[in-house]
C-alpha cells in the first residue's frame, strides 16, 4: 500500500502535487481551507489563465538560489505543463509564446484539474482550516522510496484500496503508523507524509493568508522577509490625481539601491494614489524590498520612449515656428494624452491658454523634458490584498531537491511558500505546476531526478 499523503492547500501547486502523488500509488488527501480549491486560478491571467511561456529561464524569477531553481524547471517545464493539460483534456492556445486554454477561461484549467482529482480518487476535504503540524515518529523521508516503478494514471487508482487517504488519530495512519499530524478545524488528521501548499500572503480572499509561513516557522524553519509582488505602487504626488485613468506606452526607469538601474517597457495605468499596469508589476517587489530600508524610491517615466533625447531636442528646433498665432495648450495638442500635456504644462509654470510664442522657452523646454522624465516618488505599495504573488518565502536552501524540509523531515514544500516568485507572463503557474509535481513525486515515495512522465 502506498504512503498516505496530506496536503495543505487546494490551490495550483496543491491540486497538481495531489494528483501527481495520487498517480504515482500514493493515498492522497487535499485539505483546502475555502469552500472550493483553487479558487486563485479564477483570477489569474484576467480571468484567462495565463498558465505558462515558451520562454522559460530562471532570469524571468527571483531567488536567493538560481542553480537550485534551474534544477526544479529542468525536470518539470514548459513542455511537461503542455503534456500534462493535454493528457487531461484541456486544449491550450497560445498568444506571443504565453500558454492559455482554448476557451481562455480560467475555470475550464480548474475543471479539468478538479475532474482529475476525481478520476485519481484523490479525498479533498473543504472547509478545513490546518492550524498545526506535529511531528510524531519518523515519517519516511526522501530516502524511503517504493521499490516498483511510477505508478500513473488508472493503474495507480486501482493500486489504493477505497478513497480513504487518511485515518482520524485514533485509528493510525493507513500504514500502521502515524508520522505526522495535522490539527485544524477541531479535528487532527493523521499522514506519513505532509506537503504544504498553503501559497503565501496575496489575495487572502482566495485562501491564501500567510498561514503557511507561520506553519513553516513552527517547524523551525526561517523565512526571507516576504513582501507584496507584481503590485501597485504608492506615490506620493498629489497631482497624480488629475491624470488618474489615463494609460500610456512608457519605459519606466527605477533605481535599484545598489546603484544599478532597472527598466521596463509597457502600458502604464496612472491612478489617484501612484502608478500601476505590467511595468510597475515587473518593478515592484525590487522597489518593496528597498522601501523596507528606504522611505522613498525615485522613478522616471518616459512616456516618448521611441524618440531620443538628440531626436527630442531637434523636434523642439523644428516645431518653434509652430508657436506663432497659438496658445501653449494648442502647440503641444498631440503629443499626449491630452490630461498629460495638461499636467505637465501646469508643473513647467505654464498656463495652458497663454501664447504660446511669448511664453518663457525655458518652461517651454521643461514641457518636453517631463514628457521624457517624468519623476514620481514611490512611498509603498498596495497591500497584499491587491498583490498577485509574493515576494520571499521559506529559503531554497532548507528544503532538498525533492522540496523535502531539512528541518522536519517528510514535510514537503510547494508553490509560493517557498522563496521564489516570477515576473509576470505565467511564471508563477509555471511554477506551481513545477513545484507541486516534485513535491507530489517525492511525497509518494517516487525519486524525480530527470524530466517528468507527462512529457
Amino acid at each position: 500500500m502506498g504512503y498516505s499523503v496530506g496536503i495543505v492547500g487546494g490551490g495550483a501547486a496543491g491540486m497538481m502535487a495531489a494528483i501527481t502523488a495520487a498517480r504515482c500509488g500514493a493515498l492522497v488527501t487535499l485539505l483546502e481551507g475555502k469552500d472550493r480549491p483553487g479558487k486563485k486560478i479564477l483570477s489569474t491571467g484576467n480571468g484567462k489563465c495565463n498558465l505558462g511561456n515558451e520562454k522559460l529561464d530562471t532570469e524571468e524569477y527571483y531567488t536567493e538560489h538560481p542553480d537550485f531553481l534551474e534544477k526544479c524547471l529542468g525536470r518539470f517545464g514548459t513542455t511537461d505543463t503542455v503534456a500534462f493539460f493535454q493528457e487531461i483534456g484541456l486544449m491550450l492556445k497560445r498568444k506571443s509564446g504565453y500558454l492559455y486554454p482554448l476557451s481562455e477561461q480560467a475555470s475550464s484549467v480548474l475543471d479539468v484539474l478538479r475532474y482529475e482529482l476525481h478520476r485519481q480518487k484523490v479525498q479533498v476535504i473543504t472547509d478545513c482550516k490546518i492550524e498545526a503540524v506535529e511531528m510524531v515518529g519518523t515519517a519516511g523521508g526522501s530516502r524511503e522510496r517504493n521499490s516498483g516503478k511510477r505508478s500513473r494514471g488508472k493503474q495507480a487508482s486501482e493500486n489504493r484500496i477505497g478513497t480513504g487517504a487518511f485515518r482520524e488519530e485514533e485509528n493510525g495512519s493507513p500504514r500502521g503508523k502515524c508520522g505526522i499530524k495535522l490539527k485544524g478545524s477541531g479535528k487532527t488528521y493523521c499522514f506519513d507524509r505532509v506537503i504544504l501548499a498553503c501559497g503565501g500572503q496575496a489575495a487572502p480572499k482566495t485562501g491564501s493568508d500567510g498561514s503557511g509561513y507561520r506553519l513553516a516557522e513552527k517547524l523551525g524553519h526561517s523565512l526571507v522577509p516576504v513582501v507584496p509582488a507584481l503590485v501597485q505602487l504608492r506615490c506620493r504626488e498629489d497631482f497624480l490625481k488629475a491624470v488618474a485613468g489615463v494609460r500610456a506606452d512608457v519605459l519606466l526607469t527605477a533605481a535599484a539601491g545598489d546603484g544599478a538601474l532597472i527598466q521596463e517597457r509597457g502600458e502604464l495605468q496612472l491612478t489617484d494614489y501612484g502608478i500601476s499596469g505590467i511595468p510597475v508589476f515587473q518593478v515592484s517587489r525590487v522597489v518593496n524590498y528597498i522601501l523596507r530600508k528606504e522611505k522613498e524610491v525615485e522613478i522616471c517615466l518616459d512616456f516618448l520612449p521611441d524618440i531620443t533625447e538628440e531626436a527630442l531636442g531637434q523636434l523642439v528646433t523644428d516645431r518653434k515656428p509652430l508657436q506663432r498665432g497659438c496658445t501653449v495648450e494648442a502647440f503641444f495638442t498631440g503629443l499626449l494624452n491630452k490630461k498629460l500635456m495638461l499636467l505637465f504644462i501646469r508643473l513647467a509654470g505654464l498656463k495652458a491658454a497663454e501664447d504660446a510664442a511669448s511664453a518663457d522657452p525655458k518652461k517651454m523646454s521643461l514641457v518636453y523634458r517631463l514628457c521624457k522624465c517624468f519623476t514620481v516618488h514611490v512611498i509603498g505599495s498596495n497591500s497584499f490584498d491587491n498583490a498577485q504573488v509574493c515576494a520571499g518565502g521559506v529559503p531554497l536552501d532548507e528544503v532538498t531537491e525533492q522540496l523535502e524540509s531539512r528541518k522536519a523531515p517528510g514535510i514537503y514544500f510547494a508553490g509560493e511558500i517557498l522563496d521564489v516568485d516570477g515576473r509576470c507572463g505565467g511564471y508563477n503557474l509555471q511554477w506551481a505546476w513545477c513545484s507541486g509535481y516534485i513535491a507530489g513525486m517525492a511525497a509518494a515515495g517516487v525519486g524525480c531526478t530527470g524530466g517528468s512522465f507527462y512529457a
